[in-house]
């Protein structure tokens, strides 16, 4: 296996598929405002930037608009009363996490996704228990692609950040890893945007599908 002491994730787009509750959410604002519905497939990968991409790719409207605060409030308020309805682990996702627990290695998570709404679904999802440490926006003074909540998480779980491996769907979550001194892990089957090449990112490995990561990290 891979020599690590602890493994940290990226939430949305690498550990959870949140896509269908995100979409689900959207399309139901769009049709009480009236508007068509929209396919999965035509805003996926806008789940990476947030509310506020999901927004502007839904109505067509920028954060200057006018309308876009109540519009997103609206939005999320939909999104946390059903965010766990359709989401779930990425495939092979729990046997590496389970494998981490039987070798007593702590997994966490660092991402962006504010505190309010991580802890929701991985409540309902039966993960908060197992994590290790879990850390948001809400507990940083800076985000992601700052390195401090990956530091921050580091020393959670009193793992040094280069004994860390951390595994992310943007560009924004190998650069923190980078920064932070930690091995990362671009995963290829999260919500990447159009045009962008996750194997670029200069990370230390690249996996283009998430059930073979279990292989990458215990049997190389």
């Amino acid at each position: 296996m891979l020599a690590f002491k602890a493994l940290l994730f990226d939430l949305d787009g690498t550990l959870l598929d949140t896509a269908p509750d995100f979409i689900s959410a959207l399309n139901i604002q769009l049709v009480m405002h009236g508007r068509e519905p929209l396919p999965a497939s035509a805003v996926r990968t806008s789940v990476t930037n947030g509310s506020a991409g999901l927004i502007q790719d839904g109505f067509g409207i920028t954060p200057d608009h006018v309308d876009f605060e109540s519009i997103r409030q609206q939005y999320l308020d939909l999104y946390f009363n059903n965010l766990a309805d359709q989401t779930e682990l990425f495939p092979g996702m729990e046997e590496v996490l389970a494998r981490c627990e039987h070798d007593n290695i702590p997994w966490g998570i660092v991402t962006n996704k504010p505190w309010k709404y991580s802890s929701a679904v991985l409540e309902q999802l039966n993960l908060i228990g197992r994590a290790a440490t879990v850390i948001c926006p809400d507990h940083v003074a800076h985000p992601k692609p700052n390195p401090e909540a990956m530091l921050l998480a580091a020393a959670k779980i009193s793992v040094a950040p280069k004994d860390c491996l951390y595994v992310g769907d943007h560009l924004r979550d190998i650069d923190a890893g980078i920064a932070a001194g930690m091995r990362t892990i671009a995963a290829g089957w999260g919500y990447i945007e159009h045009g962008e090449d996750a194997s670029s990112w200069n990370a230390d490995y690249f996996v283009s599908e998430s059930n073979q990561l279990h292989q990458l990290l215990f049997n190389p």
